[in-house]
């Protein structure tokens, strides 16, 4: 059962795993069941940085942790904690541009597509001016809470 609660009442750290340089997300812009919507102010200390400008590809890493907010709201509210992390994949990804000049804000949606048990897709646009920069569709693998870290490795008699 859900927890009624507000978002804004909540640390981001508490509902993302990534720290330090490698949290890229500054504010949650909207945040509800179906979909999140954050905003990225791009650094010299990010990944991918040089020359006033940021590679494009840093747009996946926007789309996984805008993905991995929604899913750590989600675990909030059931009451089941902070996620430990996620393993992402690169479905689909559609790069407008190679490189993000750092002048202008990013701004990320993401909606869930669909899901089983640990494994889930979102689809992701990333907006900088205004204008879409990049269209992503991630998959993501978590391990639940008591799976052991070897599974599928045969246990030693």
């Amino acid at each position: 059962m859900d927890t009624p609660m507000d978002w804004r009442e909540l640390p981001l750290e508490q509902m993302i795993p990534h720290r330090g340089r490698m949290r890229l997300i500054d504010r949650v812009l909207s945040l509800d069941d179906e979909r999140s919507v954050t905003e990225a102010i791009p650094r010299p200390d990010w990944p991918l940085h040089s020359e006033g400008s940021v590679d494009c590809l840093v747009t996946i890493e926007l789309v996984a942790q805008t993905a991995a907010l929604l899913e750590g709201w989600k675990r909030q509210r059931a009451g089941r904690g902070s996620a430990s992390g996620y393993l992402v994949g690169i479905k689909s990804a559609k790069l407008l541009s190679p490189r993000l000049p750092v002048t202008f804000p990013l701004v990320t949606e993401v909606t869930r597509g669909y899901g089983l048990e640990g494994y889930a897709v979102f689809q992701g646009t990333v907006l900088s001016n205004g204008k879409v920069v990049a269209q992503v569709q991630v998959q993501t693998i978590r391990q639940e809470e008591g799976e052991s870290s070897d599974r599928g490795v045969a246990e030693k008699e």
